[in-house]
């Protein structure tokens, strides 16, 4: 989302996601020259609206326009479905919500969408024409950038790598179906399923590092914490994640042909370019055509 004009006017940019809401300021130079965070409520819509205004109020600027991106099917300006959100159960206006709080125009897309179309306009993706955003964090979200242009569908859920079937009749996910991508590489999913893991009798350091990090969650840190300390639960489940998502991205280039893959979202924050290799290295085995097209 650009900001600064010549002016000096600014933007605000607001990332909503199942453990936090972020919110950024943004300059015409694609600059985050502010940034606020808190918790993402529990309580539903009105709570979420509630913190997003204080966050863009606490950032300051006085932004002339306000960009949200929430873990959802959006479509014609409505949130139709939320899994990854507490006390989300039918569709949303959230930019009338939004609106109501504050004095500025709002623009609602889903998060992976416009996470991707930054990293198109002016990130990892910019040039790119084909490109696939794989985003990690509480659940599994993705975007498309399509012969040069956002590819949204013809319903808003288009990219929605997070719901691709990898296991048939398979762990049980957000959404309700089994087998998604979600339910095994999803921050969410692999919480539940360390805990289940612990009951059966497998030790692991995730819990006393989450206390120890004062979380309420286990979060990306606690995750990336646990890695470095070789903890043999957490190796195992961010592997298994990693190759479930090999199956995923490798289907989706197989689909699509896409020139590029750019992985982003709180895990890969922390854990940094070796987890993208590791999903790179995973999705090759299941490509058609794992090697880039031959030029002259």
């Amino acid at each position: 989302m650009s900001g600064k004009s010549t002016d000096g006017t600014v933007v605000a940019g607001v990332d909503v996601g199942g453990t936090n809401i972020e919110v950024g300021l943004v300059d015409g130079d694609h600059e985050v020259v502010a940034r606020e965070k808190a918790p993402t409520p529990t309580s539903g819509p009105d709570g979420v609206f509630d913190t997003i205004a204080e966050l863009v109020g606490a950032v300051g600027g006085d932004p002339v326009a306000v960009g949200v991106g929430i873990p959802g099917v959006v479509h014609e300006g409505q949130v139709l479905t939320v899994p990854n959100l507490e006390g989300w159960s039918a569709e949303v206006d959230l930019v009338g919500g939004l609106s109501s709080r504050l004095d500025a125009p709002v623009t609602l897309g889903n998060d992976a969408n416009v996470g991707l179309l930054g990293e198109w306009v002016a990130g990892a993706a910019k040039g790119a024409r084909d490109v696939l955003g794989l985003w990690m964090g509480t659940g599994i979200g993705g975007g498309l950038i399509l012969d040069g242009r956002p590819y949204e569908g013809s319903r808003g859920s288009a990219g929605e790598i997070g719901h691709v079937l990898v296991q048939p009749g398979g762990a049980l996910c957000s959404c309700g179906r089994r087998g998604c991508v979600e339910a095994y590489a999803g921050r969410r999913m692999m919480s539940g399923a360390a805990s289940a893991m612990v009951e059966a009798g497998w030790k692991t350091h995730l819990f006393e590092i989450r206390e120890d990090e004062d979380k309420p969650r286990l979060t990306s840190k606690v995750w990336a914490t646990a890695l470095d300390e070789e903890d043999a639960l957490a190796e195992k489940l961010v592997g298994a994640a990693v190759e479930h998502l090999g199956v995923a991205v490798g289907s989706v280039v197989n689909l699509l042909d896409v020139e590029l893959v750019v992985v982003g979202g709180g895990l890969p924050e922390k854990l940094g370019q070796d987890l993208a290799d590791r999903v790179e290295a995973a999705a090759r085995p299941w490509m058609l055509r794992p090697e880039p097209h031959p030029t002259d």
